[in-house]
């Protein structure tokens, strides 16, 4: 029986990724002091990015961290590519190219932007408290970006080439679902075999061991509008019709939809009405976080969200609810699940444990990388921190030389292995 070409190369690659994983029992010592030497070199690598503000929105902040991480690229030895977003506000996305000497085509991610306003540091400073470094967007994601660079100078120090082409890629609105960059991020995994991408794993207390991950939620934007009627609060307030109270009717009724559709979640988050407060308001609109995992979670919640708003509570009304679909689940291949045990090997080497975490409720860029199937993804080899879209984000000092051995290790593995 014929199979496939994608299968072929699912099967192919899995193969690349997971034969003889038992091999990996004796740590590489030169590789393990290597990451320990560069210890201090990537903790002061952090805190020039943390003290570079650069939230989704701030265009000068984003602007200084792609000069920063282009400059660094190009130290490396990369051919470097600012490439504008497409929608958004407007930043660039850093792309660092490395031509080598092996055949496999590699790729790593991570992504510039955080979530904190500009002025943050006045109020969350960079700090040092034990093995604890704090500042904003030091885990989520310039944790990640400093795994990259100080991995590669390893690997470059080394006298390392074993790769085809690796491909490093920065983009600046991840944040905000990566609407100006998803597009090419997907374009440019399907070029790839392996894309390891690097938001961070979580720290103890919240995890007791660092993981690697399987599987993110897409997402989605709900909205539902309101139409009334609108008439004096006071002297007449009978002859509108109030499309707040309508849409109150609304949201409590359809909050609970998506518990009856595997593998969607939906939260209203945001709502508006009204300009005055002696007028009944004629129109009223309100948003929804909404979470994907399968394939047609889209349509199944419009269908039942568009059923259930038909039952209204104020007559001559009319509800509109549309959803504006995003960032894609990332839901990892065989090939994948794969290489992600051969993490875990490799964390064995070291006496560390790794797990494997299956979902997570947050949205990443390897949903976009796993689009299409045709790279094996795993997300997660970012440092180990906690408090990310919160306050005092932190990372833990103890997962550095682990993740640079990871990633190091790994990479050296998938050029090995023709």
């Amino acid at each position: 029986m014929k199979m496939p070409i994608r299968r072929l190369i699912s099967i192919s690659l899995f193969g690349l990724v997971c034969t003889n994983s038992a091999v990996f029992a004796a740590a590489d010592e030169k590789l393990k002091a290597a990451a320990e030497q560069a210890q201090p070199a990537l903790i002061e690598t952090l805190h020039d990015m943390v003290m570079i503000e650069s939230g989704s929105g701030d265009v000068a902040g984003l602007a200084r961290m792609a000069d920063f991480t282009e400059a660094r690229l190009k130290a490396l030895g990369a051919r470097t590519e600012r490439r504008k977003t497409t929608r958004g506000a407007g930043a660039d996305m850093v792309i660092g190219t490395f031509d080598g000497s092996g055949s496999k085509r590699l790729m790593l991610i991570a992504h510039m932007d955080t979530v904190y306003q500009k002025g943050v540091l006045a109020t969350q400073p960079y700090h040092v408290d034990g093995n604890r470094i704090y500042g904003p967007g030091i885990a989520d994601d310039k944790g990640g970006i400093a795994v990259i660079l100080h991995a590669l100078k390893i690997l470059q120090e080394s006298g390392w080439r074993d790769y085809a082409r690796l491909t490093v890629s920065f983009n600046p609105d991840e944040e905000v679902g990566s609407i100006g960059s998803g597009e090419f991020i997907s374009a440019l995994a399907d070029q790839h075999d392996v894309v390891l991408s690097c938001e961070p794993t979580a720290a103890a207390p919240a995890a007791a061991h660092d993981s690697l991950l399987l599987g993110a939620s897409g997402t989605a934007t709900g909205t539902i509008e309101v139409r009334g009627r609108a008439a004096h609060a006071g002297a007449a307030p009978q002859l509108g019709r109030n499309a707040l109270v309508e849409l109150a009717h609304q949201i409590l009724q359809t909050r609970d939809v998506a518990k009856a559709i595997p593998g969607t979640q939906l939260n209203w988050t945001t709502a508006q009405a009204g300009t005055v407060r002696n007028q009944i308001p004629d129109r009223a609109v309100a948003g929804a976080d909404i979470r994907i995992t399968v394939a047609d979670g889209v349509q199944k919640l419009q269908a039942a969200l568009d059923e259930k708003v038909k039952d209204k509570l104020i007559p001559d009304t009319e509800t509109i609810v549309t959803i504006q679909p995003g960032r894609p689940a990332f839901v990892a291949s065989d090939a994948g699940r794969a290489l992600a045990r051969q993490g875990q090997a490799i964390y064995a080497e070291i006496d560390r444990r790794l797990d494997i975490a299956e979902m997570t409720g947050g949205a990443t860029d390897a949903g976009f990388a796993n689009r299409s199937g045709k790279a094996a993804v795993v997300e997660s080899f970012g440092l180990a921190g906690f408090g990310y879209h919160a306050r005092d984000e932190y990372i833990d000092t103890g997962s550095i030389v682990p993740r640079l051995y990871l990633m190091t290790r790994i990479l050296i593995e998938l050029g090995r292995r023709n």
